[in-house]
């Protein structure tokens, strides 16, 4: 069941991402250039985004279950670090230059898009460059520990 349902929201995200116009990096672009022909239609998928997420979490708060039996984890807020600032940078600085995020770099490959797959490897990359420093930090802090 749990698949079913992971792949009924998937695709009815992904179709959502096409049809309004997410997954066009050339639309994307056109609405991240506020100086010069911007293209506002994507603030409306967006707080329409924000408004059906934020019903669902207000939703969800109230409950201890999922509808499919499983527990609810909402996440708790944590402190705005400098790390949260710089992924956010880097995030913010990919989806400018490539108008393509995570989740339209998915339809775009499934679309057999070559930018969506050099996109995806670059973020596949990114991911393990991360994973790379994260645990050469975790083994000196391990180091600096005492015995």
């Amino acid at each position: 069941m749990y698949t079913a349902a992971s792949f009924a929201a998937g695709f009815v995200f992904g179709l959502g991402l096409l049809v309004s116009g997410m997954a066009n990096p050339a639309k994307v672009l056109a609405f991240l250039d506020l100086a010069g022909a911007w293209d506002p239609s994507l603030a409306l998928v967006m707080a329409g985004a924000v408004a059906v997420g934020g019903g669902a979490f207000a939703y969800m708060k109230r409950r201890t279950r999922t509808l499919l039996g499983a527990p609810v984890l909402i996440p708790s807020p944590r402190r705005i670090d400098r790390r949260l600032v710089l992924g956010s940078l880097v995030f913010g600085v990919g989806w400018g230059l490539a108008g393509i995020c995570p989740g339209p770099a998915l339809v775009l490959v499934g679309t057999g898009s070559v930018k969506g797959l050099v996109f995806l490897a670059a973020m596949i990359a990114g991911n393990g460059v991360f994973e790379f420093f994260e645990k050469r930090a975790a083994s000196g802090r391990a180091r600096m520990q005492p015995s």
